[in-house]
């Protein structure tokens, strides 16, 4: 029953958010199928995390469009999310989810269930970090700094931190917390000092994301705009691309998988360490 009602809500939602343009279909079909999972398997605790990390996202992404549209060169994809991005950055809570269940079900240990959910509640709250980061950033007065150097560069760029966006990321890592220590007695019960560990993995989640833009994430450059871009292989302009830097195969949805598995470990190591 809860699996079937896991999946009306899960495809009701996605249907949703399709119309709205905050999902492409691909997105939509994958929206469905994650949280026919965490609805399903995970039930209400589980589900409202899932949904405060998607509406908050959607809504800041509809928000501040107009801000962000002369920074749309500089990004990979646009601000309707299609598979990848879905399963980049929910996909490490729905495998937990999937997890816990079957360990459940094999060895009902409260102390090792307590642990993933910790895990993923701050899976999600580096994915809301690095999202809040991304949308609220752009508002930032100062220009943002390159993480790995220092070095100021301009707003939209790949690794590029600011104290703005970085409270930012902290805002969003700690309403997922938050809501994680509201549910307490629904799935397990945390304390406040936890409910601080999964805002502190959510914020180191999404400095990770920043650091792995500014190092090895491959950027290209389009040499008629003269601009760095995470594009490829055309530009928006219509012109081909060219490497500049990173893995050609290290794009923005394997950096959001690196960023919501390190908030996830983080939490994972202070539990296992009885913090």
């Amino acid at each position: 029953m809860q699996l079937g009602l896991g999946l009306l809500a899960g495809a009701a939602i996605a249907f949703l958010a399709y119309r709205a343009h905050a999902l492409s279909l691909s997105g939509a079909l994958a929206a469905a199928a994650l949280g026919t999972v965490i609805f399903g398997l995970g039930g209400l605790p589980w589900a409202v995390l899932l949904l405060a990390f998607f509406i908050t996202s959607s809504a800041l992404s509809r928000l501040f469009a107009r801000r962000k549209n002369p920074l749309n060169e500089k990004f990979s994809k646009g601000s309707r999310r299609d598979a990848g991005q879905v399963l980049a950055n929910g996909g490490m809570a729905g495998l937990l989810v999937l997890i816990d269940v079957l360990l459940a079900w094999l060895r009902p240990d409260l102390n090792l269930r307590l642990a993933l959910w910790l895990a993923f509640a701050a899976s999600l709250a580096a994915a809301n970090a690095d999202t809040w980061a991304t949308e609220l950033g752009v508002l930032s007065r100062s220009a943002p700094v390159l993480i790995s150097t220092g070095r100021k560069v301009e707003p939209g760029t790949s690794g590029g931190v600011s104290l703005w966006g970085t409270l930012a990321a902290f805002s969003g890592a700690a309403l997922i917390a938050l809501l994680a220590l509201l549910m307490n007695g629904w799935t397990a019960v945390i304390s406040p000092l936890q409910a601080l560990i999964i805002a502190l993995g959510g914020l180191l989640g999404s400095l990770f994301d920043s650091l792995l833009g500014a190092t090895v994430q491959a950027i290209y450059t389009c040499p008629t705009c003269r601009k760095e871009t995470e594009r490829h292989p055309l530009h928006t302009c219509g012109t081909p691309t060219l490497p500049l830097r990173g893995l050609p195969w290290l794009d923005n949805d394997w950096v959001n998988i690196g960023c919501t598995l390190v908030g996830a470990a983080f939490a994972l190591l202070l539990a296992f360490l009885g913090v």
